[in-house]
């Protein structure tokens, strides 16, 4: 049963967690049992995920979204206070990893979907304050439009939103998980991409049709679940400890 203090140094490296700038407090965000035996997995800290880690008996929780931010008062303070609890009376650690989630190029999101589109990463895409977010893969045969989204759907248990505007046909595919955005749009459009993948809408629609561009919306939340999964597999091979992913969908 490996110490929390092994975990941590861990993931703070395999994860790179200091490479990129973040307004989330990337690390190690609250401290619970120092032995860890089981480790559950969730997008978002919450009410919800801290109480479903307990009800597992988790030892730890891993996030995407964590609970202290750089824009937000970390007073735990009110409704901050009834979350944290939750980890203080169940003895529950919690370690967030925003954008190095992101762009890691073994587990992260945007490596993650483009494995599952069979398109081997090719070049950096999506640049944050000097580093990329995002990947640009490239597939050796075109897939069709209609089965990239298939394959979102059916893998990422999602909804997708399509602007069709491109080729029908797709080899090269720019992905931005959650909130590429514009930045991310016209990132795609300036690498000549066939397809951008991103999380949250934006409106892009007659840019991307006079431009003759590719987008799939896939939804936020759907496109950040890919990472922790790949994650929670690394650390159950690697530290031989049990492992569980929390669902919890927000239609987002």
């Amino acid at each position: 049963m490996p110490t929390l203090k092994k975990v941590v140094s861990f993931l703070d490296n395999y994860l790179k967690i200091d490479e990129i700038e973040d307004s989330s407090w990337n690390g190690l965000q609250f401290e619970g049992s120092g032995k860890i035996q089981k480790i559950a997995f969730a997008v978002d800290a919450s009410v919800e995920s801290f109480e479903k880690a307990a009800q597992a008996n988790a030892d730890m929780l891993i996030v995407h979204h964590g609970h202290f931010w750089s824009n937000h008062n970390p007073s735990i303070v009110g409704w901050t206070k009834e979350r944290i609890d939750l980890l203080y009376n169940n003895d529950i650690s919690l370690y967030a990893c925003h954008l190095p989630l992101d762009r890691h190029k073994e587990v992260g999101n945007n490596a993650e979907i483009l494995k599952l589109l069979g398109a081997p990463i090719k070049k950096e895409f999506m640049f944050h304050k000097g580093k990329n977010i995002g990947w640009l893969g490239e597939r050796k045969r075109a897939l069709s439009l209609k089965d990239i989204e298939q394959k979102l759907v059916d893998s990422l248990d999602t909804e997708c939103i399509i602007l069709p505007f491109g080729k029908e046909n797709i080899k090269s595919v720019a992905v931005c998980s959650g909130g590429g955005s514009y930045g991310g749009f016209y990132e795609a459009l300036e690498l000549n991409a066939d397809l951008y993948i991103t999380g949250d809408t934006a409106e892009v629609y007659y840019t991307a049709k006079d431009s003759r561009m590719n987008v799939i919306f896939a939804g936020h939340h759907a496109t950040e679940t890919v990472g922790l999964k790949a994650l929670s597999k690394v650390l159950e091979k690697r530290l031989k400890i049990d492992v569980l992913f929390i669902d919890l969908p927000t239609g987002l």
